[in-house]
């Protein structure tokens, strides 16, 4: 049974989240209120201005097009004229979040072309490494390659098909699926070099740097039930990055999975070691 608002907000505060709840809507999402100091637009600034110097050699082209079609880098991005922007693109709108929401409203929003963003910056103390998701994390991680038309589609069919997955026991290889790809995804097309897209190295400084063309870095071909059976890393560098051959590649591979019949064969097996792929 999914969680009340209430009850959501009363767990994330015991669990040292931060983010205000006390203004949620029933789907958890909340206005944006654009009054945001200084200092927060002068962050804002740092990182975009640290990140785009590798984003522009290692992110992969569409992610790069999404960036300068919404722009997101002179200042911290006013959600609904990115929406304004990125309906026309794709047919995807942001919503604001306070930070992290319950898998269900997630996956509804996702399966209704809604990307939820959470509407507090980190702290200049906290440029290299902050423990929960942030604006700049959601917006200059995620929602970029949402202008991606392929992987738009792909993100929707995922919130469509988790929510089956989630009811059925599947929920961690769902969540597998979204870290590896999402978070953490490569893609490497004929005759180019592997290039990045996943929020997760998007945001990061360091991991975007070793994942694409790191001397250790473990690159593994994307097969969707492989991916969905791998363990994953929260707090360090993936053991494995899984690299896709094209967008649509992993849309059609989402879409003609048998979703249950996978969760059947392997809910209760335990994952399986990235280093041994």
């Amino acid at each position: 049974m999914e969680l009340s608002v209430r009850d959501y907000a009363r767990e994330c505060a015991e669990q040292g989240l931060r983010g205000d709840y006390s203004r949620c809507r029933a789907d958890f999402t909340v206005e944006q209120s654009y009054d945001y100091s200084a200092e927060e637009q002068e962050v804002w600034r740092l990182l975009c201005e640290r990140q785009t110097g590798l984003t522009a050699r290692l992110a992969h082209r569409s992610y790069l097009d999404g960036v300068s079609a919404l722009g997101l880098t002179e200042r911290i991005p006013d959600f609904g004229t990115v929406s304004d922007r990125l309906r026309l693109l794709s047919g995807w709108e942001i919503v604001a979040v306070p930070g992290l929401i319950p898998a269900g409203p997630f996956f509804d929003h996702l399966a209704n072309r809604r990307f939820p963003v959470t509407n507090w910056l980190r702290e200049r103390r906290e440029l290299d490494y902050i423990v929960e998701p942030d604006m700049f994390h959601d917006f200059f991680g995620h929602v970029p390659i949402l202008a991606q038309p392929a992987f738009a589609d792909f993100m929707q069919l995922y919130g469509t098909k988790a929510a089956q997955a989630f009811e059925l026991g599947g929920g961690d290889m769902m969540t597998r699926l979204y870290w590896y790809t999402a978070e953490y995804g490569l893609i490497q097309q004929p005759g180019a070099p592997v290039k990045a897209f996943g929020a997760g190295l998007m945001s990061s400084f360091t991991e975007l740097q070793f994942a694409v063309d790191g001397e250790g870095a473990h690159h593994v071909p994307f097969e969707i039930e492989t991916v969905m059976r791998t363990a994953y890393e929260i707090d360090k560098f993936q053991r494995a990055y899984f690299v896709l051959p094209s967008f649509e590649a992993l849309r059609r591979a989402l879409d003609r999975s048998d979703i249950a019949a996978l969760v059947g064969r392997w809910k209760d097996a335990g994952p399986l070691d990235p280093s041994s792929l």
